[in-house]
């Protein structure tokens, strides 16, 4: 008896009496002995998460696995496993003691090589049957600090030219940090910044090295910084490694060169002779290499030549003749006597105090030499003037150092000359400092409270001055308002402290408001400080109780009022107010300082936390200040406010899809932070998805089962979504998806898309290219639908080759459409042990890779010339005897040569040929011409003959008709006419050309394959000249003649002409086909009307010949059956002298007397030619 209980509506008394029936019966009794069935264990929790630091000893323990079961003895004796889940090397760094769960490390742990280790663990009872729990545990390995920084490069090395800007990016340096982020978090920062190196800085984060002050090669050409890399390890502690960094400064030309002396004067005779060396100037320069090169030129004063300077050495000498006498040009620059100019002045001069003289010369004379002077690079509201003709600079405005205490500023020179010339020198003007600023109090009043019992020395309050002349010193002193002398003040740290001198009375004074004055011995500046004496704070707050307690459900909103903690204290004034605030900061709760109202500040969460302990302290506000502490223990009562969790977002099984109706796929599980009824969780599929009821789920295991028979090819993933809904009022629920893959078995064979299909592949393609891919699909997957291709039919010979694998099918011989155009295989697809089988038509497509085929050819043209009708052939008599063996390609005719004067009549797209009506007389013919034959790419060309041959009744009259064994038209034509005719020429001894063959015709008249062959012969030398034919004058050999002569030779020319010759037909009246006593007369007559005869290399005109007979009555007969006898004297041919007596086929004359002779004979019958014709 199988019971199933589920979710509804039983009672508990239909229950029992269900179960009584059923204890009644044998099933029943059966069941009842049953009822200690093993029960299955179950771990708590289903899911393990630890962590164990890296480098701990082997055997440190790492979690104690801990299942329960409820059976006991053996049943309940449980055994554990563990074996890793996706990585193997896991099972060799943990072991698990089967018998108490403990896991402990089997080896030194290395969270670098491998970090998280996830196991399933299992546990086995000892009943019967063996029933086992599931769980899995995840270790992580956690970081300790045990790897140095590494840099990428031991040394560095790098070059910057100098004068670079502030902020350049010189190079950058990266370390890197096995361990883990905490562990690895690197910071850079030069240890020798100091001196020269300073001009570089490091961002401490990126490891880029920049400039931060300026780099001069001439002051420093190399730097070598020392980087420090330090990952601010916390486990054991930070480690760090260095890096040399070599910077090499590269020159630039920044310096100008300098002469040894400001000013050369060199005085030089006016009668020195040329060439004579005057001056040696000399001037260096700081840069280096091809920047430190001098060269010296003379840039002005030289306007007629007459001095020279060597631009390598410096050397100057004369070159021409002096003479002082000589008028002044203006060729010379004013000349600064000094430059820089430096100058200090104070700042409170008048405005117009002079401060410097300027001065300048110029070697020129008169307007030439007379200077001007005027300010240059100066800014808006420069406070300075010059003078322009002394060149003294005066003040022009108030001066202040404390806005401006440096100015930087050029004068110009300039003559009066014309060209005018000028020159500048730059000035430096220090303001120097005078006591014009009071010192300034930073606050105007300070504000404080000291005690009645403070002690003597206690600081009361630091005031503080600032003054912005420089070198000033500040001293406080309290000037009034120090009443009884209770303070002092002393100068400290700039600041002014004030102490107590002397003890306080609360009694006396209550407050002090002191004047402290700051001078600086000259000026000076005052502030108030206020001084509250309080009372002594004797009595310190009390709460009425040392811990309260207090209850509060955890869905009220934020700003709830908890409680309102209170505290008494017995001072007065400011010594009893009170002031309560948290020893602790517990964030989810607040207290006003003022009232002592503690309120909630965050959402409270039973289940997070379930009650809280607040130290309160209520403190005075006298001096010192008293305070009392109480606790107050805060207990969070629950509400139905946690839906369930499922313990993964997403849960995914996997099933065979032949499996058994109910099978289990996949175990989900929920929790719910809840307590009591709000806690419990039960499973349903209803309201979300259960793969159109292929699935059901368990309601208290979680189990999802199958519950239909599945097919993967219909359905390969269901994506269902089941609830977890707890047992609270009301309901909460939440979902969760299930991803159930539903695992392939072979139970599809492999479908081609068509069962017999056509490739195309272009002839002469290469061997080996893949002609097409055969491919078919198998709906199943993985290995199961792993296809195999081969081919299993129509492959001999072996021509193509299957992958067995890619289904790529490939030629392995030369594919010629002209060979053959088409192959038709059968493949087989497998996928063991299903097959199916396809139909493969390959058919060739065609190219243009052959010549068309033509040979030389006659238009042999028997022209029947006779007056009854006109046999003239008008239409189409063939086609040019060409073909191409690629069908693919169209063939155009022409002709090459012969044809000038249009015989033959040619359609160049068809080839078809036609007689022109000029060859429609007597005459014979013979032409040669050439005709090409092109498919577009390759052309041919071949030679045509057009032979008329005259045909006339004489000719016809003597001819036979021979009687050739198993031969063509087609054949005879092509192969034979040739030795036929030279057969025929040598058995009559007779010249070829006398031989005209004139007809050749199949015989209907029998079955056998026999080939009637009509021929005239001309006699020797009687042959008439052209093209054929036989002559106005020609003779020919009789037929009987010809009968004979070539029945008697046949084996000679059976011999010759490769051809069987049987015996002449019998005449046709031998066979008596007249009746009564009719005479049977032979009658042959010629159809000219017969169409052309083609073979590949000739094409035949014939002119049939039509056997015929005619019966004759005999001589005194007529009718149709010859049955009236005919009275032959009627004419009275005896005429007048004789008597005409009839007799049987005539008659005959009796002369009378006297009369006789031939003239009667003239009369008979026979004697007018009447039987000539018989």
């Amino acid at each position: 008896m199988h019971l199933r209980v589920g979710v509804g509506s039983f009672k508990p008394d239909y229950l029992e009496e269900l179960l009584q029936v059923a204890a009644q019966s044998e099933a029943g009794l059966v069941s009842r002995r049953k009822r200690n069935v093993n029960t299955s264990p179950q771990f708590q929790p289903p899911m393990y998460q630890v962590s164990v630091p890296e480098n701990k000893p082997a055997g440190t323990p790492v979690v104690l696995l801990k299942a329960v079961d409820s059976d006991e003895g053996e049943a309940g004796r449980l055994e554990y496993f563990i074996e890793a889940l996706f990585d193997s090397r896991s099972n060799s760094l943990f072991a698990v003691d089967p018998v108490t769960g403990a896991v402990t490390t089997v080896e030194v742990l290395d969270r670098e090589t491998k970090d998280t280790h996830v196991f399933r663990v299992t546990a086995v009872d000892h009943g019967t049957p063996r029933r086992t729990a599931m769980a899995t545990l995840t270790i992580t390995v956690s970081d300790t600090n045990d790897h140095d920084p590494v840099f990428e490069q031991q040394d560095y090395k790098e070059s910057v030219r100098e004068n670079l800007e502030i902020g350049y990016e010189v190079l950058t340096v990266r370390a890197t940090d096995g361990d883990a982020p905490i562990n690895g978090n690197i910071i850079y920062h030069v240890l020798n910044s100091n001196g020269s190196n300073d001009v570089f800085e490091i961002d401490s984060r990126s490891g880029v090295i920049r400039t931060k002050g300026p780099v001069d090669r001439e002051e420093v050409e190399a730097y070598m910084l020392l980087v420090e890399a330090n990952d601010q390890g916390r486990d054991p502690g930070p480690r760090s490694s260095t890096a040399t960094v070599y910077i090499s400064v590269e020159d630039d030309n920044d310096n100008v060169p300098q002469f040894s002396e400001k000013r050369y004067v060199v005085q030089v005779p006016e009668d020195m002779p040329p060439n004579s060396e005057i001056l040696q100037v000399t001037a260096t320069d700081q840069d280096r290499g091809s920047n430190a090169v001098v060269h010296f030129s003379i840039m002005s004063g030289n306007t007629r030549g007459q001095f020279y300077i060597d631009a390598q050495t410096g050397k100057m000498d004369l070159v021409s003749q002096l003479d002082y006498e000589v008028l002044d040009v203006n060729d010379n620059a004013p000349i600064f006597v000094s430059t820089p100019f430096q100058a200090t002045v104070l700042e409170n001069v008048p405005v117009g105090y002079s401060i410097i003289h300027i001065q300048a010369v110029d070697a020129d004379s008169g307007d030439n030499s007379r200077l001007e002077y005027r300010l240059i690079e100066t800014a808006p509201n420069f406070p300075f003037s010059i003078n322009n003709s002394t060149g003294w600079i005066v003040v022009a405005a108030e001066l202040d150092r404390e806005t401006v205490d440096f100015y930087n500023f050029g004068v110009e020179a300039r003559d009066h000359g014309y060209p005018m010339m000028s020159s500048s020198a730059s000035v430096s003007m220090t303001i120097l400092d005078v006591n014009d600023n009071n010192p300034q109090f930073t606050q105007r009043s300070y504000h404080t409270r000291l005690n009645e019992d403070a002690a003597v020395g206690t600081s009361v309050v630091t005031v503080s001055a600032v003054d912005r002349d420089i070198n000033s010193v500040v001293t406080y002193q309290i000037t009034s308002g120090n009443t009884r002398n209770r303070f002092s003040i002393t100068s400290q740290s700039g600041g002014g402290l004030i102490t107590l001198a002397l003890p306080l009375d609360y009694k006396l004074e209550r407050q002090y408001a002191l004047t402290v004055t700051a001078s600086d011995g000259t000026r000076f500046d005052t502030a108030k400080v206020y001084v509250n004496v309080t009372d002594t704070n004797t009595h310190r707050p009390v709460f009425q109780s040392s811990h309260y307690t207090v209850n509060i459900n955890e869905d009220r909103p934020v700003g709830t009022t908890v409680v309102v903690i209170s505290a008494t204290d017995e001072d007065t004034g400011e010594n009893a107010r009170i002031t309560y605030f948290m020893e602790d900061s517990i964030p989810q709760f607040s207290i006003d300082p003022d009232s002592g109202a503690v309120t909630t500040q965050m959402e409270l969460d039973y289940e997070d936390q379930v009650s809280y302990t607040l130290a309160i302290t209520a403190r005075d506000n006298g001096i010192p200040q008293k305070s009392d502490t109480t606790y107050l223990e805060i207990l969070v009562n629950d509400v139905n406010d946690n839906s369930p969790q499922f313990l993964r977002d997403q849960y995914q099984g996997s099933v065979m899809e032949d499996v058994p109706v109910f099978t289990s796929v996949v175990q989900v599980s929920a929790t719910d932070r809840d307590s009591g009824l709000n806690g419990r969780v039960f499973y349903t599929f209803q309201g979300g998805e259960d793969g159109d009821g292929d699935f059901i789920i368990e309601s208290t295991s979680g189990i999802v089962r199958t519950l239909r028979r599945l097919d993967r090819e219909n359905v390969p993933l269901y994506n269902l979504r089941a609830f977890a809904v707890d047992k609270g009022l009301p309901a909460l629920k939440k979902s969760v998806d299930i991803q159930v893959s539903v695992l392939d078995v072979n139970d599809n064979p492999p479908v081609f898309e068509k069962d017999e299909f056509d490739i195309f592949v272009e002839e002469n393609s290469p061997i080996g290219l893949v002609v097409a891919h055969v491919t078919a699909s198998d709906p199943d997957e993985g290995s199961n639908a792993q296809i195999m291709y081969q081919i299993v039919e129509g492959n001999i010979p072996e021509v193509f080759q299957l992958d067995i694998f890619s289904g790529e099918l490939t030629a392995l011989t030369d594919l010629d459409y002209e060979t053959r155009s088409e192959y038709v295989i059968v493949v087989q697809a497998t996928s063991a042990p299903l097959v199916s089988r396809a139909t493969v038509h390959i058919k060739l497509v065609d190219k243009n890779d052959n010549l068309p085929v033509l040979k030389n050819f006659q238009i042999i043209f028997n022209n029947y010339v006779t007056n009854k009708s006109s046999s003239f052939p008008t239409g189409v008599i063939g086609r040019i005897p060409a073909h191409d063996p690629d069908v693919s390609d169209k063939l155009h005719y022409s002709f090459e040569a012969g044809n000038e004067l249009n015989l033959v009549i040619l359609n160049q797209s068809t080839g078809e040929i036609r007689l022109s009506s000029a060859l429609d007389n007597n005459r014979p013919l013979e032409a040669t011409m050439r005709i090409s034959v092109s498919d577009g790419v390759h052309s041919v060309s071949a030679q045509c003959l057009l032979q008329v041959t005259i045909i006339t009744d004489e000719m016809l009259s003597n001819s036979i008709t021979l009687r050739l064994a198993n031969t063509s038209q087609e054949r005879f034509l092509s192969l034979l006419l040739a030795q036929f005719l030279e057969g025929v020429a040598n058995v009559l001894s007779a010249a070829r050309e006398d031989i005209v063959i004139f007809n050749i015709q199949d015989d209907t008249d029998v079955s056998a394959s026999i080939l009637n062959v009509s021929l005239s012969v001309a006699a020797a030398g009687q042959r008439g000249g052209g093209g054929g034919g036989g002559g106005s004058g020609a003779e020919f050999f009789g037929s009987e003649e010809l009968q004979e002569r070539l029945y008697l030779n046949r084996s000679l020319l059976a011999h010759i002409s490769s051809q069987r010759v049987l015996p002449f037909d019998d005449n046709i009246c031998l066979r008596e086909p007249c009746e009564n006593y009719m005479k049977c007369v032979s009658v042959l007559k010629f159809d000219s009307l017969a169409p052309f005869i083609a073979s590949d290399t000739i094409l035949f005109r014939p002119i049939h010949p039509i056997n015929g007979l005619r019966c004759r009555c005999p001589a005194g007969f007529t009718g149709d059956f010859c049955e009236t006898e005919i009275d032959l004297c009627y004419s009275k041919p005896c005429g007048a002298h004789g008597v005409c007596r009839s007799r049987e086929g005539g008659y005959t004359c009796e002369c009378f007397e006297d009369y006789t002779g031939k003239g009667a004979w003239d009369l008979r019958p026979a004697a007018r030619g009447l039987s000539a014709v018989s």
